[in-house]
């Protein structure tokens, strides 16, 4: 490596170092609020990030405009400031679910709807799939499965390399185990279900060319994992939804669990994929605007496929092993 190379690389090193340690101190500090205080912080902070993160509101506008196409202009600009605004909060109270004492995030949960769905079936002796996707704040969603079940879930580590450590205690912390977006992970996963525990998935991103299929997602084809027809094949499991709901005025969050989809049990990928995406449809029925919609969840589309990198590899293979 040239001498160049290794200075750059230091720099860069250092920087991250740098972020990390702001970040880190902030949570920290954010952790020392309360969920109230938190959010009228964040209905401070919106304008300016409004302003600044043209990226973000456009693709929110753009996203809310096709999800609900009946809406007129102004609806989706409202909508549009009120989900940045939860897109903030949830950020702002990262610290507040990894590092505030842990009966403090237990009392900012006033209630627990749809528990029956996880008793029921780990009575019976089967697992649970918790479909979590990115509404209100999932990370006290995991705090509270972490909290009253043995609990996995696949994780990714940040760009921001300094951060690992200090996100991946704040997601452990109450006996949740983290498994890598990887094979042996998803082993990991397997596992945890034959043993009748709970799964954490992630149904709203966008996976990797091969790994996915197009289902509905709003009327429109969303390019969707197939993890899940496989895990519920091979172990029998039950489905649900699972979110945090942010209460009105920062007063705390409401964890919902919904019965899934049907369609989530069958065999066909496509048909599974498109009961996952109803099921996250379903969770953001109860509130549109905590929905994080600057998500690029349609940045994939059928016309890319044939012209992926190993998209034709893909395909022979899968045609030899049907």
């Amino acid at each position: 490596m040239s001498t160049f190379s290794q200075l750059t690389q230091r720099l860069s090193t250092a920087k991250d170092r740098l972020q990390a340690a702001v970040i880190g101190r902030l949570w920290r500090y954010l952790s020392t609020s309360t969920t109230a205080r938190l959010w009228r912080l964040t209905q401070r902070i919106e304008p300016v990030y409004r302003t600044l993160a043209a990226r973000e509101r456009r693709i929110t506008r753009v996203n809310l405009a096709q999800a609900y196409p009946t809406l007129d202009r102004d609806t989706h600009r409202r909508m549009a400031r009120e989900s940045l605004t939860h897109s903030i909060a949830t950020v702002m109270e990262f610290g507040f679910a990894w590092m505030a004492p842990p009966e403090h995030v237990e009392a900012s949960i006033k209630a627990v709807h749809g528990r029956e769905l996880l008793d029921q079936a780990r009575a019976s002796g089967r697992g649970v799939i918790v479909l979590a996707p990115h509404f209100g704040n999932w990370e006290v969603l995991n705090f509270w499965l972490s909290s009253h079940f043995p609990f996995t879930a696949m994780y990714e580590p940040p760009r921001i390399a300094p951060l690992d450590p200090v996100i991946r205690h704040g997601r452990e912390r109450m006996g949740a185990s983290l498994v890598p977006t990887t094979p042996r992970g998803v082993s990991a996963l397997l596992k945890a279900l034959k043993r009748s525990e709970a799964i954490g998935i992630l149904p709203d991103q966008v996976p990797s060319w091969g790994s996915g299929v197009f289902a509905d997602f709003f009327g429109r084809p969303a390019y969707t994992a197939t993890l899940l027809p496989k895990l519920v094949a091979r172990t029998d499991a039950r489905v649900v939804t699972g979110v945090a709901r942010r209460r009105p005025g920062g007063d705390g969050f409401e964890i919902h669990f919904l019965a899934a989809d049907e369609r989530v049990y069958d065999t066909d990928d496509v048909s599974s994929a498109a009961g996952v995406n109803a099921s996250v449809e379903a969770a953001i029925a109860l509130d549109p605007v905590q929905y994080q919609w600057e998500y690029k969840r349609f940045r994939r589309t059928p016309g890319q496929r044939e012209n992926a990198p190993g998209w034709r590899e893909q395909r022979l293979y899968s045609d030899r092993h049907r």
